[in-house]
């Protein structure tokens, strides 16, 4: 499985945010605390400390339900983006964290 790599400015304040906001487990920690590596429902990343990419790479995280996980994680204060769906097929959200870094939520319409 591929691992994402997202750069933060402030890996502790990272590490906390998306386990804690996002619900990630942390799978790996460098041993000089350099970088951590972390899952959620197969989805791994990892993240290190640097200037975060305007245009990096974007994780994807199966959910079941796309407009629960968009009512908690607004009231919980995140950046998220509106709940889109492609023709009935699939409904997606965008989520981004402190830096920018961008996560997209995908629920899976075609089976209900």
């Amino acid at each position: 499985m591929p691992v994402l790599w997202y750069h933060v400015r402030d890996l502790a304040a990272a590490r906390e945010f998306y386990a804690k906001k996002l619900g990630f487990t942390e799978t790996y920690v460098e041993q000089e605390g350099q970088w951590v590596k972390l899952e959620r429902d197969g989805t791994e990343i990892a993240l290190a400390e640097g200037e975060p990419e305007a245009d990096g790479a974007v994780a994807h995280v199966d959910v079941d339900d796309v407009k629960r996980v968009a009512d908690e994680l607004r009231n919980d204060g995140v950046d998220i983006g509106v709940v889109f769906e492609l023709h009935g097929e699939m409904r997606l959200l965008d989520v981004f964290d402190p830096d920018g870094n961008r996560i997209q939520f995908a629920e899976e319409l075609s089976g209900t």
